[in-house]
């Protein structure tokens, strides 16, 4: 997406972090109304792990922004900016349950890899983007 201070930013798609805590919510109504240590000891566990992807998606956003300075990744930890000239940008492909499946590789200091569910769009689309801005 395009901002107005000459600026992209990707992120997980808005829908996709309502429904995480949508269903983080229906889990631990689940939790309330289990009977058997067995089924809350399930539903508790399903009930973090949707939290804590929630949560992740959550508080990164946007994800990855990019503008004339450089590049910036957003995580848990926080945010960490690389200047274009320190930066390699390339998708790779991988074979995955009997699909395709593309990731961006961000290589700076360190290895990023943001796939479609980090970014909200097509990692080559992003990557094409990228370059642009690299000049």
């Amino acid at each position: 997406m395009d901002e107005p201070n000459g600026s992209q930013q990707w992120s997980t798609p808005i829908g996709l972090v309502v429904t995480g805590w949508a269903l983080t919510a229906a889990a631990a109504a689940w939790w309330f109304a289990a009977e058997s240590a067995v089924d809350r000891l399930f539903v508790g566990v399903l009930v973090l792990a949707f939290a804590a992807a929630s949560a992740h998606a959550t508080l990164c956003r946007p994800r990855l922004s990019a503008n004339r300075g450089g590049i910036t990744v957003r995580g848990v930890g926080g945010r960490r900016h690389w200047p274009w000239s320190a930066l390699s940008v390339r998708v790779r492909r991988h074979r995955r349950f009997g699909h395709e499946v593309q990731s961006l590789e961000l290589d700076a200091d360190v290895l990023v890899i943001l796939t479609r569910l980090d970014l909200g769009a097509d990692p080559q689309d992003v990557a094409d983007a990228l370059r642009s801005w690299q000049g």
